[in-house]
């Protein structure tokens, strides 16, 4: 496992780049050919390099699901190269979430029967799945579960629950003139800016976890100009759907403050909230196959579990690599948990597939499902 997470770390992948991401979607495939014995299907969306593997004549019932691409630029490995050290692996990209594609993959090697099982690896996932979204929903549609090997929470916790995610960008159009000269001929965006900014921030909700976090912001081209455009992108995290259409509502409602001034507002809703109601069963059955030793969180990041949870389908997050710094200088994976957590994929997975459309319970949209127990 080992040596197939240093391939995939060496082979660099940021998002935005489709040439990397093509590369590193065929290191993966050539891991998984040697240890499945079989090709992936390569979907490409948009330039984006997904891989798909599916076992069995029929529709996927259980789904892994992962993503290839990290958040990591080119060249990271000079200043971040891979290595094993102290129980301790390295580099760009291993916590998030290399290692967990690794997993996923000797984990479904092990099955006796893989029928039924699906994998699916994307590889746009770390700038909000644009590309891949409608691929995830319609392959997990048919699911009693879906596994998510985003990494674990501290302490290698299960995330049970996490928060929508919607990101907006509003733009606002003004009238330049002479900042010395005549600035009453003008319509100030960067003062546009900064009301619509303050309008957005009192969105937030302490006592309900919503934050309304206004983040790139730009404004101006001189400093002798009075701006006549300025734009601020908004990042908003919610526990519950209703409050995620409460902000949205809000949001789309602003008006410009200034005489003059016009607002664009791009973007929404991008993640429903991934709940508890989703994952509890499956972290039932995990624990219960753990001897009781796991613990579970709610974390305010998104993952692509998410779009699952909202679908209504079963969904079980963090069990990947157990260790820290996912986007930071110190990310690593504690090298001992692999094996186990790998194991408990395994376990986790052939148990699911066991319980048949005849004998399982039902899962949260009212459907067949293995999630329940």
């Amino acid at each position: 496992m080992i040596e197939d997470i240093e391939t995939l770390v060496r082979c660099e992948s940021p998002s935005a780049d489709h040439e990397a991401v093509a590369r590193s979607a065929e290191a993966v495939a050539g891991i998984g050919r040697r240890l499945l014995g079989t090709e992936p299907e390569r979907i490409v969306t948009d330039g984006c390099t997904h891989l798909r593997w599916r076992f069995g004549a029929g529709p996927p019932r259980v789904l892994l699901l992962g993503h290839h691409d990290t958040v990591w630029p080119l060249g990271s490995l000079r200043t971040h190269p891979f290595s094993v050290e102290d129980g301790v692996l390295r580099g760009p990209g291993c916590f998030d979430m290399k290692a967990g594609v690794v997993m996923a993959l000797h984990a479904a090697a092990a099955l006796p029967d893989r029928d039924g099982l699906s994998i699916l690896i994307t590889g746009d996932e770390e700038i909000g799945s644009p590309r891949s979204r409608a691929l995830i929903e319609e392959e997990a549609k048919t699911c009693e579960a879906v596994f998510v090997l985003e990494a674990s929470a501290d302490g290698g916790a299960l995330k049970t629950r996490r928060k929508g995610v919607s990101l907006y960008r509003i733009e606002v159009e003004g009238r330049a003139a002479h900042a010395g000269l005549e600035p009453e001929k003008g319509v100030n965006a960067g003062v546009e800016v900064a009301h619509q900014i303050l309008a957005v921030a009192a969105l937030a909700d302490r006592d309900r976890g919503t934050t309304v976090v206004p983040t790139a912001l730009s404004a101006g081209t001189t400093t002798n100009t009075v701006p006549a455009a300025a734009s601020v992108a908004v990042d908003v995290r919610v526990w519950d759907a209703a409050e995620q259409h409460r902000v949205d509502t809000a949001i789309r409602s602003l008006r410009p403050r200034l005489p003059g001034a016009r607002i664009r507002i791009d973007g929404g809703i991008n993640r429903p909230p991934l709940d508890a109601q989703a994952s509890s069963d499956l972290f039932a059955l995990a624990n219960e196959l753990a001897a009781g030793t796991l613990t579970e969180a709610a974390v305010g990041g998104a993952s692509d579990g998410n779009f699952t949870a909202g679908l209504g389908i079963p969904t079980l997050d963090g069990l990947g690599a157990v260790g820290g710094g996912a986007h930071a200088d110190d990310e690593h994976v504690v090298v001992v948990e692999l094996p186990r957590r790998t194991a408990l994929l395994k376990t986790l997975t052939e148990t699911v597939l066991a319980h048949r459309s005849s004998s399982a319970p039902t899962n949260t949209r009212g459907e067949s499902g293995a999630g329940q127990r």
